[in-house]
């Protein structure tokens, strides 16, 4: 078995996506710390940002998902597919990847739809319990599907399934922060009742309102708040006296250490 890799993770769109990525990529180089890894995402989303922070290299293509709605948006994609799987050609040409790894997401179909036409193994992890239309799309060219839950078959072939559960990130896995600590770090009173509300990353929109509507409650019994909203709420972030109003929470070892209780979406 050789001790190092050269592996092209793709995908994104979400947090959903990008931070099991991220922690697969991690966890290849803990096992095998020689190895390379790139990954390829969809230009001008989280992912641009999200994964060079984390330490890696990553290469954008021009692809957005098909509107679900009458848009001229629409009349671009078969240009966009075009563009992707040609990039997608040269950026494997040039990094001779030993396997590709897809977790859903715009980039990840023409990255891994090339790289089996081009000989290299490709594998597919899913978050989810109903999987996202480009790993569906994709099942026939994976050597193996990793999943997080049964009666997958449902959706891909049986053969190619192997139960591994959700990749998640070691900082979480690991974190030593005390409560009072993690309050303090988000700027939460150290002996308040705290309630977490996380709706993903672009925010989940019957969250949020519940929770807007509700503020009052929270605070009539003494329970602050760290409120992850996702990029789409209209609301400012800031520090109010029911507690903390975030976009985007980084550190989330930090988030849970903090939380007594979790609201989230499923």
């Amino acid at each position: 078995m050789p001790n190092k890799y050269r592996v092209l993770i793709s995908g994104g769109g979400t947090g959903g996506h990008i931070f099991p990525a991220i922690a697969i990529a991690n966890e290849i180089k803990s096992k095998y710390p020689e190895s390379e890894i790139e990954f390829v995402g969809a230009s001008g989303r989280m992912e641009m940002e999200k994964v060079p922070l984390a330490g890696y290299k990553i290469h954008g293509l021009w692809i957005s998902g098909l509107q679900r709605r009458i848009t001229l948006k629409n009349l671009s994609l078969p240009f966009k597919l075009i563009s992707s799987l040609w990039n997608s050609r040269k950026i494997i040409k040039k990094f001779k990847p030993d396997f590709t790894v897809g977790v859903g997401g715009y980039a990840s179909g023409p990255l891994n739809y090339a790289a089996s036409k081009m000989g290299v193994p490709v594998f597919l992890q899913e978050q989810n319990s109903f999987p996202g239309i480009t790993n569906k799309l994709l099942k026939s060219t994976a050597s193996k599907i990793c999943v997080a839950y049964d009666g997958m078959e449902r959706f891909f072939p049986k053969e190619k399934i192997v139960i591994t559960g959700n990749p998640i990130r070691q900082d979480i896995l690991t974190s030593s922060i005390s409560k009072e600590e993690a309050r303090e770090h988000f700027q939460l009173q150290k002996s308040k009742p705290t309630v977490l509300i996380v709706g993903g990353s672009l925010g989940a929109r019957t969250i949020n309102e519940a929770i807007e509507e509700n503020l009052a409650l929270f605070t009539q019994n003494n329970i602050q708040l760290l409120w992850q909203t996702g990029k789409n709420y209209t609301g400012d972030p800031g520090n109010f006296d029911w507690g903390t109003r975030t976009t985007f929470i980084k550190e989330m070892d930090k988030a849970y250490a903090a939380a007594d209780v979790v609201i989230s979406r499923a």
